[in-house]
């Protein structure tokens, strides 16, 4: 929905931004550097790169967490916000964004990196990585 405004913040308010645009339904990343960023599993929409823009960047500070991705968060309150892999996409990070959404959780990725200590219980679809279902794994 092209004229869909989406905002969201910081805990602190430090960091504001918006999305002018669509927003993906959201999924739940397991993978290992989501974990550990967050700790437990992170919920994410994404957007179009064109989409995003930040409104208030005051204590914004990115870190490269791999050769691929940086993470952006807020360096006054903590809060992990988005996840950007140079690419056409933005990753937002669900709990960061201003209710209501309408956004609906649809799916777990990476859930072969899952922690130990929890089950992924719900009926929703599983893949192992971004796209690859569990029942078509190698």
């Amino acid at each position: 929905m092209p004229d869909q405004v989406y905002t969201g913040h910081c805990l602190c308010g430090s960091v504001r931004y918006e999305v002018r645009g669509a927003l993906t339904d959201i999924h739940a990343c397991h993978c290992s550097q989501c974990v550990r960023q967050s700790g437990h599993f992170v919920v994410g929409a994404g957007a179009e790169r064109e989409a995003f823009h930040i409104l208030s960047e005051e204590g914004l500070k990115w870190y490269q967490s791999s050769d691929y991705a940086r993470r952006g968060f807020c360096s006054n309150c903590g809060s992990a916000l988005f996840w950007d892999d140079g690419k056409s996409a933005i990753g937002i990070n669900a709990g960061s964004l201003d209710q209501p959404t309408g956004l609906k959780l649809t799916h777990h990725i990476f859930v072969d990196e899952k922690p130990d200590y929890y089950e992924i219980t719900d009926t929703l679809s599983k893949f192992t990585r971004y796209d690859t279902p569990i029942d078509q794994a190698d």
